[in-house]
């Protein structure tokens, strides 16, 4: 077995449900270092999230072995690899664009900074917007967007505006050289196959939920 402090990837593409379950795992983690919790096992997680505890040593094995038998994971440790295997361990720029009710909300969010993802820039197309602070922010013209993004080394960017605008400042994120987007607007984008797109949409949520509804 590797020793614990290894931390590899296996030459196996890492599926994207894997990916996602990294941070639900980091969360829990956190929780338990702020109370003073030393070590976890697998079978404990498992029960926590709702997982199986075979689950979660599969995925956590794709980067390395990180618990030792009959006695778990160190939390602390593993909550440092997590971050290390999300490059959470790196302050990471994130552009927004659309400074209405979510965006807003969205930049007052301060978890952001806790994980070392922080908004830098706001951007708008409504100049009665222009110029307004939101958590020290200054909300800039969309006509600035290729040039901040460049020039603060943004590399996410998130997108809020209305669905019709959505795909024009899919392009100009996409122009400016942004790696990866998360879209809030209820439409469908397209973006070259080297730029990572994830699609956040309320309404398809809500609607899934009603499935489970009096079963």
């Amino acid at each position: 077995m590797a020793e614990q402090g290894e931390l590899s990837l296996k030459a196996e593409k890492i599926s994207d449900a894997v990916v996602r379950r990294l941070p639900v795992y980091l969360r829990y983690l956190k929780e338990l270092t702020a109370n003073g919790v030393t070590t976890v096992s697998s079978q404990e997680l498992g029960e926590k999230l709702n997982l199986n505890p075979a689950q979660i040593r599969k995925d956590l094995a794709y980067f390395g072995e990180f618990g030792r038998k009959g006695i778990g994971y160190d939390v602390e440790y593993l909550v440092e690899k997590i971050r290390q295997i999300l490059k959470l361990n790196q302050v990471i720029h994130v552009g927004l664009a659309g400074a209405g009710n979510l965006g807003r909300a969205l930049c007052n969010y301060n978890a952001f900074a806790k994980d070392n993802m922080k908004i830098v820039a706001v951007f708008d197309a409504a100049p009665e917007k222009i110029g307004e602070k939101i958590n020290n922010l200054t909300v800039q013209p969309i006509s600035e967007l290729k040039e901040t993004v460049r020039r603060l080394n943004i590399r996410v960017g998130i997108i809020t505006v209305p669905a019709s605008e959505a795909q024009t400042v899919a392009n100009q994120f996409v122009d400016a050289g942004i790696e990866a987007i998360l879209n809030f607007a209820p439409a469908i984008l397209k973006v070259p196959d080297n730029v990572r797109i994830h699609h956040a949409d309320f309404t398809i949520d809500l609607q899934s939920l009603a499935y489970f509804l009096d079963q």
